[in-house]
């Protein structure tokens, strides 16, 4: 198996690769490739596809964490390169979301208008969790979540009677079965890590060995990262490579606590998982 960071806040100093506020990983198993998440704009997405050697036209099908527009976003890019793409996600992808701070409410879901894009692509839409290729699957929805999950408080959806916080029902996770070991990839882990993991040991059976991408720690309190430390030493604890929301403070928490076990990733670089 093997993961290319195609979209990330950070990019690799020197590379020819761009930067951009997102996630995206191409996803490379059993002679298989996939693509998840598709970052903030196509722009970026198509010009690191095109510096990591990788054609569009590999991508086989798309996995889509949740409805940001910094996982969303290069997706309608990717699509005129090739249409008709199957997409994976949650059936509340769609759903209109926003963010709000001192200048107002801004929109902050997918940056494309649904019924045009439900017409370039085969959408593939379910809380339920989906086998995109031989041992690869989605999580499904993640519940219960009985630990912390990874908000951010100004996020907002349209409820009955105004204003609801996000419930971020459609944040789910993609799990690789690579012989007896499981591997655990997350686009911004809203959801919260710990639940994610308990869902995959319910769902899945077993824990992952290893986990890469956005684990939302950024703005996490220390009673909260003290708790999540604690409790990853249960889960063995996995192999990790992070990047986006995971955020320096809990990027270097996670590193403390579990040295060589922690590595932070860059726009570029090829992680291989045995």
């Amino acid at each position: 198996m093997k993961v290319t960071i195609i979209v990330d806040d950070r990019a690799q100093p020197g590379s020819a690769f761009r930067a951009e506020h997102g996630a995206s990983f191409a996803l490379e198993s059993q002679g298989h490739t996939l693509l998840f998440d598709t970052g903030g704009s196509g722009e970026a997405l198509l010009h690191n596809l095109e510096a990591a050697g990788l054609e569009p036209g590999r991508v086989e099908a798309v996995i889509l964490s949740h409805g940001h527009y910094d996982h969303t976003g290069g997706l309608a890019g990717l699509l005129d390169r090739v249409p008709g793409l199957p997409i994976h996600a949650h059936s509340e992808l769609l759903r209109e979301r926003f963010s709000r701070s001192d200048t107002g409410l801004r929109p902050v879901g997918p940056p494309f208008n649904a019924a045009e894009m439900v017409g370039r692509a085969t959408f593939h839409l379910s809380g339920e969790p989906q086998e995109i290729v031989p041992g690869v699957w989605t999580t499904g929805e993640i519940a219960p979540r009985l630990e912390a999950e990874g908000r951010s408080p100004g996020h907002f959806v349209r409820g009955e009677n105004g204003w609801d916080p996000d419930p971020y029902r459609d944040d789910m996770a993609v799990v690789v079965k690579e012989g007896n070991a499981l591997i655990l990839m997350c686009g911004c882990c809203h959801a919260g890590l710990l639940n994610t993991l308990a869902h995959v040991r319910h769902t899945f059976g077993q824990d992952p060995v290893a986990v890469i991408g956005g684990l939302h720690l950024a703005s996490t309190d220390t009673p909260t990262l003290e708790h999540v430390v604690e409790m990853l030493a249960g889960y063995g604890p996995p192999q990790f490579w992070v990047g986006h929301c995971t955020g320096d403070r809990g990027f270097l928490r996670l590193k403390m606590a579990f040295g060589d076990r922690v590595a932070l990733y860059a726009v570029g670089m090829e992680l291989t998982v045995p």
